[in-house]
């Protein structure tokens, strides 16, 4: 049996268990959900989330300079290595956002301003996403970012396909051209998992009297990202009822 298995998940699968169990996750794979909703839950997500993932490139280098401070040189150039692949995502959700925005605006009232939703105030959600990874790269155990990036592309593995299928079904598959950032990261995010695996054995070998607080951080993470999910829904529920948003506006 693996590190991870042995020492690691029996802390972390009751945090990936409410992925499935999550009300918002089971509204947004719901192939009954209203068509507008969705739509406008993806720029929400999108313009949100170009808070989100800017700095992810920095933590994941910086946690890898930390590492190798400590010592821990081959996790240290893992990170770095795994830093550079992060480079520019955030510019992916930004073409995502004109996309989708573009397409909104052809076809519902009011008009939505691409710069307006990039300019949104952080939820808390977003801003204890970023505290978190903040105070594990300063932390004593800088190490923690590699918990937090396992748990993070774990859940685009098990959550993205379920969301790409449901918006071709309710959508149309011509609406995915315009999540450029899910799609890519859904199809590398399983190389990158296999890879942060492999790195969680080896962290985990060095120090197997930190697993529990490697878990607790991973379910963290888990746990804030679930709740920014559900402030993009509420987010995009509040816009649709404020503006009068519906299916029946369609041109």
């Amino acid at each position: 049996m693996s590190l991870v298995k042995e020492l690691y998940e029996p802390y972390v699968l009751p945090a990936r268990a409410r992925i499935s169990t999550n009300p918002v996750m089971r509204t947004l794979v719901d192939p009954a959900i209203s068509p507008a909703l969705l739509e406008r839950f993806f720029i929400q997500y999108h313009s949100f989330g170009v808070y989100m993932t800017e700095p992810v490139e920095g933590w994941i280098r910086r946690a890898g300079q930390r590492c190798l401070m400590q010592g821990l040189d081959s996790l240290g150039k893992g990170l770095l290595a795994h830093a550079k692949q992060e480079a520019g995502h955030h510019l992916m959700m930004i073409d995502d956002v004109r996309r989708l925005v573009h397409r909104w605006n052809i076809r519902y009232p009011p008009m939505l301003v691409v710069e307006r939703l990039l300019a949104q105030h952080p939820t808390d959600a977003m801003r204890a996403y970023r505290q978190l990874h903040e105070e594990t790269i300063a932390g004593e155990l800088a190490a923690g970012q590699i918990a937090i990036e396992f748990e993070i592309k774990n859940l685009s593995m098990v959550l993205g396909p379920h969301l790409l299928s449901n918006v071709a079904r309710v959508l149309g598959r011509e609406t995915l051209e315009g999540l450029g950032f899910l799609k890519e990261h859904v199809q590398i995010d399983v190389g990158q998992t296999a890879t942060n695996a492999r790195m969680m054995e080896e962290l985990l070998r060095l120090m197997p009297e930190n697993a529990r607080t490697l878990a607790e951080l991973g379910a963290e993470a888990l746990d804030i990202y679930l709740r920014f999910l559900g402030d993009c829904l509420h987010s995009a529920e509040a816009a649709m009822w404020t503006s009068g948003s519906n299916e029946e506006a369609v041109a």
